[in-house]
């Protein structure tokens, strides 16, 4: 059976294939890749650096000669258990670095199975060709409505209580692996590349549906070290707000209760300590440290806040003046509270049609 090729690297076509196959080193796979993809490499990450090195100390034709004996045993294997139930009907798409030896030594060994097999053209780089093209270079053609408040009013789980309401919504830390603040870094997860994190993005706008909202929670351009492509960052700079309003107290029990993982870790707290903008004075320190040592916490988020936290929102807000729509109370530590908040947004957005959303805008801009 002949090979077919592609040069279609969009949701759509993607959703096309029965599996979506990258046979590209774990270490590559790992930095970035299509979604969905499944890495069934046919050259490991030693294994490609071995033959890299064979290439430049002895001859190409040896490091084809020993590359196609990896590639050889490697699809074997992956026939043998990967492989191994695909039915006849089967149909794959294979995709390597550039569409070259890697993608069509797999794809050619898969046609002669029998299964229609397609090689993404131009491979990888095709796909993030792609991305950036969306992400940086075009609009997005979404509407966007902004969950505001001061650190530790319960965003992120109103949020997921939006999607459980049948709201579209973008939670951009949990595909960035962060909870966007200094203290945000998550225990024994690193972040994701900026590729993975903008393939990540992409998949998820892509299952979005143009016309109706989508919430996402107001962040700043960057999310830990993970920029916000252009493209999403100019619509979340114009996107009106909904601002959850909690008591500084409430919200620094939720932080405490929240930031569990940072508490227990002494050396990254004191670490977060020093990295804030606005450096706390020895003596401030010093204080931040015996409320550590005494386990008031919720006094010493409250004490953080006050520092830096609640005046860079202040500065945040002013800097950026996206309308608000409305103001929605909320108990960031009590899950009843955060339902309520969630239903009152429900309902605020579902009284809200794009044009009336927009005189709602106008509105707020003259005011």
């Amino acid at each position: 059976m002949a090979l077919e090729f592609t040069e279609d690297a969009s949701a759509g076509a993607l959703s096309q294939f029965d599996m979506v196959i990258d046979v590209r080193s774990p270490g590559e796979f790992a930095e970035d890749h299509l979604p969905g993809a499944v890495n069934l490499p046919v050259l490991s990450d030693a294994e490609r650096a071995q033959v890299g090195t064979v290439y430049v100390q002895q001859s190409r034709f040896t490091a084809r000669r020993l590359g196609a004996a990896h590639v050889a045993r490697n699809v074997a294997h992956h026939l043998e258990t990967a492989l191994a139930d695909r039915p006849g009907g089967f149909r794959p798409l294979v995709y390597c670095w550039r569409g070259g030896m890697r993608s069509n030594a797999m794809a050619t060994i898969l046609s002669q199975v029998g299964w229609r097999t397609t090689v993404l053209a131009g491979g990888y780089r095709t796909y993030r060709r792609l991305v950036v093209e969306r992400l940086y270079d075009s609009e997005l053609p979404l509407d966007f409505v902004l969950l505001d408040g001061q650190t530790g009013s319960g965003k992120t789980e109103v949020l997921g209580r939006l999607a459980g309401l049948g709201l579209q919504t973008l939670d951009l830390e949990a595909l960035a692996a962060h909870r966007g603040s200094l203290f945000g870094a998550l225990a024994g997860r690193a972040q994701p590349s900026q590729k993975l994190f903008e393939s990540r993005l992409l998949a998820a706008l892509d299952g979005f549906e143009p016309g109706r909202p989508v919430v996402a929670e107001a962040e700043s351009s960057k999310i830990g070290d993970r920029m916000v492509p252009p493209a999403l960052w100019s619509r979340l700079a114009q996107a009106p707000r909904i601002e959850l309003e909690a008591p500084r107290p409430d919200r620094a029990r939720y932080l405490v209760a929240t930031y569990g993982d940072l508490i227990a870790d002494r050396r990254a707290l004191d670490a977060a300590f020093v990295r804030l903008p606005v450096r706390p004075s020895a003596d401030r320190l010093a204080k931040w440290r015996a409320m550590a040592d005494a386990g008031a916490f919720a006094e010493l988020a409250e004490a953080i806040m006050g520092l830096h936290y609640d005046p860079a929102y202040d500065r945040s807000r002013r800097k950026h003046a996206r309308p608000r729509l409305a103001a929605v109370p909320v108990v960031p530590t009590e899950g009843a509270s955060q339902a309520d908040a969630a239903a009152e947004i429900v309902r605020l957005l579902a009284r809200l049609t794009p044009a009336s959303r927009g005189a709602t805008l106008e509105s707020e801009q003259r005011s």
